[in-house]
């Protein structure tokens, strides 16, 4: 049995073998709790015939726990220094498969078409970057990739945006961005203690299953995103104030919104983020043959 990559003596041990220090700007915080890993990959309901597809392994703490869970894992790294470092504490495992490449510039599907042929139950497993945790998972989630879900640990903040519910202060369009396309559900709450460095904020770990179909059916996908973002702009605002300074020419169009928002049955004077994903899809499609046919 080999020894956890993810202890306090061992991560001391491998970073001063490699002389690795932190960089800031790459958001690097590696765990160093075994039984949290093993409580992340639980999460995920990985089984031998699974494959794991990871962002930012570090010096492979994760890695090795998804390598003992599922058939293959594929990790991204973008630090050159890690390398040599992860060839060194995963060369136990031979169903790994590192990555040099920025995740948010690499071609995802062929690497699962690659690396991962006939394999059919494909999940994200990550500590993400903090500091770009909503590009990565939007593009994922825009890529189309053939994976199941996501379970993705990320500052706990940022977790209950995407996992909140209409009518809560947490509720805005990253939360309806991501719903769209997935159940969201906050699996566990990681605290800083538990990180070499320790972060300034307390991590949660968010479970994401993606929708056999998204819940509500529109006529343009970006145009409904567009109509979200314009009506959390200013939370204080109501949604025909926010339609009217956020979608092109709204200010000249107020009649147009309004007869919208009626078509649909939302008063003028509600906010957004009493509004349902559903009830956003049948706006959005209201106001699209007003707002939506730019060229």
């Amino acid at each position: 049995m080999y020894k956890d990559i993810a202890t306090p003596v061992r991560t001391k041990e491998i970073l001063n073998k490699y002389g690795f220090s932190f960089k800031k700007s790459l958001g690097q915080n590696f765990l160093i709790d075994p039984n949290i890993l093993r409580n992340i990959v639980s999460h995920a309901d990985l089984t031998a015939n699974s494959g794991a597809i990871e962002v930012g392994p570090g010096i492979g703490a994760l890695t090795e726990h998804l390598a003992r869970a599922a058939k293959k894992v594929v990790s991204f790294e973008i630090d050159q220094r890690l390398l040599p470092v992860l060839e060194d504490t995963l060369s136990p495992y031979d169903n790994v498969k590192i990555i040099h490449s920025d995740i948010l510039k690499a071609d995802v599907i062929n690497v699962i078409a690659e690396e991962m042929p006939g394999i059919e139950d494909i999940m994200v497993v990550a500590n993400l970057p903090y500091y770009v945790t909503t590009p990565i998972l939007m593009k994922l989630l825009n890529d189309r990739l053939p994976i199941r879900g996501f379970v993705v640990m990320m500052q706990k903040e940022v977790a209950d945006r995407i996992s909140a519910k209409p009518g809560t202060k947490n509720y805005g369009s990253l939360s309806i961005a991501i719903q769209y396309y997935c159940t969201a559900e906050v699996a566990m709450i990681v605290p800083k203690t538990v990180f070499m460095p320790q972060p300034n904020v307390d991590s949660a770990v968010l479970r994401l299953i993606r929708h056999d179909k998204p819940p509500v059916t529109v006529i343009n996908e970006d145009f409904l995103f567009e109509v979200t973002r314009a009506s959390f702009a200013q939370r204080r605002k109501t949604i025909l104030n926010n339609l009217q300074a956020g979608l092109q020419g709204g200010k000249e169009k107020k009649e147009a919104i309004l007869a919208a928002l009626a078509s649909v049955g939302v008063e003028p004077a509600r906010r957004g983020e009493t509004l349902s994903i559903e009830e956003f899809g049948l706006l959005a499609d209201a106001l699209y043959p007003v707002f939506g046919n730019r060229q």
